[in-house]
C-alpha cells in the first residue's frame, strides 16, 4: 500500500520497492549498515519533496534523506526497515551562476565535482574538495558540514554556504536562497540545518560562495623524521607562504607501504623511506611563477634547518597529481592490512604529536603488535586515527578489540579537548559516544529536534 501511495504522488518511475534493485540506496562504503527501507523515494523538485514529507507525516512514516551515499558512519541508512529513503539523486539542477556576486544556486543532488567544473567555467572555484567528490553530494556534504583536504585556508562547508532552501518536518519549505554576505535580520537559521545530519530538514537547494579561480598552484611533499618536525614545517609555512598554504595533510610511512603496495605504477616519491610524509598545496589568484619560488624557498630553509629531510616539487600538473593521489588512496590501500578500526577525531593542532605518542603507547600495551596508520589533515587538526590489524591476530579476533581501542581513543581525544567526530559526522556509529561524552550538549539539540521535529520522523536515531 505504501509503494501504491507514494508512487501516486511521484510518479511509477520515481518509487522503489524493497524487492527492486536498491543495493546502491542501501550498503555504505565500509558495509557496516545494510538494511533495507520500506521504500527509496526520488523526487525530481522541491514540490515533490514537500509532498512527499506531507504524506509521510499524516502515515507516522520516517524519512531518511540521502545523498550520494559516501557517508561512514550511518547518517544516510536505513535501521529498522519501516523507512522511506528520500534520495535527492534527480535533483541536480544548477539554478543559477552569477560571477560578478562569485556564488551559484544548485540543487541538493548534484555532485560535488559537477559544482567545481560549473565554477571552473566561469573561472571561479568551490573551494571544498573531497576524495569522493564524484560522487558526494552538495545536500550531502552541506548535511554533514564536510571538510576535505582545503580546509586549512577555507574552512568546512558551513563557511561556504551562503543559503539554503529546505523542506521542514511539516512539509513546509523554508526558503533563503540570497546570495548575501551581511545579513544580521535575526537568527541565522540556516546554521540549524547544516551539520545536522537531515535530522532537522531535508536541503533541497543550496547559495554556495565561490572564490577565484588560481592561476598558479605549487604542490610539494616534504619527508620529517617525526610529527613535531612536521608541526615547525607547517609553522614555517604559514609564516613564509601566509593565505596561499590551502592544504598541508600528512601521513605515515606505514600508509605509504599500504598505498605503494595497492596502486599500479605508484613510487616513492623519495629515494628511502622516512618516517613521516607532509603534502602541500599552495595556491594564488595572481598570475606569474613567484608562488613557486616562495614555495622551494621555504622548503629549502625547513631542509636547511633540518626540519624536513627531503623535499619534492611537483614540475608539472601529472606529477601534482600522482602526489594526492598516494594520499587520497591510503583509506582503500589499508584494506592490505588486514581489517582496520578507524576513528575520524580532532585535536588542537599543536597537541598532534603528544596525542599520537600518548595514544599509540595506550593501544600498543592493550592489543600488542597494533599497527597504527594515523593520517589526515595537519593544517587543521583532523586525524583519520585508523588501526591495522596485528599479523598474530586474525580479522574477528581485531575486531572483538574495537571496543577497546574505541575507549583509549575517545578517552584520550577528550582529555586532549578534541572531537570524537572531525567530519564524518555522528550518524548512528557515533551516537551513544556522542550522548555519554556531552549530555549537556545533546540535551539541547534534543530541544531544537521536538522543537523542528516533534514526532521524530526526519532521520530517526540518528545523531540525538
Amino acid at each position: 500500500m505504501l509503494i501504491a501511495d507514494l508512487r501516486a504522488l511521484l510518479g511509477i518511475d520515481a518509487v522503489l520497492g524493497p524487492e527492486d534493485d536498491i543495493d546502491r540506496y542501501v550498503s555504505e562504503p565500509r558495509g557496516r549498515f545494510d538494511s533495507r527501507p520500506a521504500a527509496v523515494a526520488r523526487p525530481e523538485s522541491v514540490e515533490q519533496v514537500s509532498r512527499l514529507v506531507g504524506f509521510c507525516r499524516q502515515e507516522r512514516v520516517p524519512i531518511i534523506a540521502q545523498g550520494g551515499h559516501t557517508g561512514l558512519v550511518g547518517g544516510g541508512a536505513a535501521a529498522h526497515g519501516s523507512e522511506v529513503i528520500v534520495s535527492l539523486d534527480r535533483m541536480r539542477r544548477i539554478r543559477s551562476i552569477d560571477p560578478a556576486d562569485a556564488s551559484m544556486v544548485v540543487e541538493a543532488g548534484l555532485s560535488l565535482a559537477a559544482v567545481r567544473e560549473a565554477a571552473a567555467a566561469h573561472g571561479l572555484m568551490y573551494p571544498v574538495s573531497l576524495a569522493s567528490e564524484g560522487t558526494a553530494t552538495i545536500g550531502g556534504t552541506i548535511a554533514t558540514n564536510a571538510g576535505g583536504n582545503l580546509t586549512i585556508r577555507y574552512g568546512n562547508t558551513r563557511r561556504q554556504v551562503l543559503g539554503l532552501e529546505v523542506v521542514l518536518a511539516d512539509g513546509r519549505c523554508f526558503s533563503e536562497l540570497s546570495p548575501l554576505r551581511k545579513d544580521n535580520s535575526g537568527y541565522d537559521l540556516k546554521q540549524l540545518f547544516i551539520g545536522a545530519e537531515g535530522t532537522l530538514g531535508i536541503i533541497t537547494a543550496a547559495t554556495l560562495a565561490l572564490v577565484s579561480r588560481p592561476a598558479q598552484q605549487v604542490t610539494a611533499m616534504a619527508a620529517t623524521k617525526s610529527l613535531e618536525d612536521g608541526l615547525d614545517l607547517l609553522a614555517q609555512l604559514r609564516r613564509r607562504l601566509g593565505e596561499t598554504l590551502s592544504a598541508c595533510e600528512f601521513m605515515p610511512r606505514l600508509a605509504m607501504d599500504f598505498v605503494l603496495d595497492h596502486l599500479e605504477n605508484a613510487r616513492d616519491p623519495f629515494d628511502r623511506p622516512w618516517p613521516w610524509y607532509v603534502l602541500i598545496q599552495a595556491d594564488s589568484s595572481l598570475p606569474g611563477r613567484g608562488l613557486e619560488d616562495a614555495v622551494l624557498e621555504t622548503l629549502e630553509a625547513t631542509v636547511d634547518a633540518s626540519i624536513a629531510g627531503d623535499v619534492v616539487v611537483a614540475d608539472q600538473p601529472a606529477r601534482a597529481a600522482e602526489l594526492w593521489r598516494l594520499r587520497e588512496s591510503i583509506s582503500a590501500a589499508q584494506a592490505s592490512g588486514g581489517v582496520s578500526l578507524k576513528h575520524d577525531i580532532s585535536v588542537p593542532v599543536g597537541r598532534i604529536p603528544d596525542f599520537v605518542a600518548r595514544a599509540v603507547e595506550a593501544l600498543a600495551e592493550a592489543v600488542p603488535g597494533i599497527r597504527p596508520c594515523i593520517f589526515g589533515h595537519l593544517g587543521d587538526g583532523n586525524l583519520h586515527f585508523n588501526l591495522s590489524q596485528p599479523p598474530a591476530l586474525s580479522g574477528d579476533e581485531f575486531r572483538a578489540q574495537e571496543s577497546t581501542c574505541n575507549r583509549i581513543v575517545f578517552d584520550l581525544v577528550r582529555d586532549f579537548s578534541g572531537s570524537i567526530a572531525a567530519e564524518h559526522g555522528i550518524g548512528t556509529l557515533r551516537r551513544d559516544e556522542l550522548v555519554a561524552g556531552q549530555p549537556l550538549k545533546v540535551e539541547l539539540m534534543r530541544r531544537l529536534k521536538q522543537a523542528l521535529d516533534p514526532d521524530d520522523l526526519l532521520n530517526p536515531g540518528k545523531v540525538v
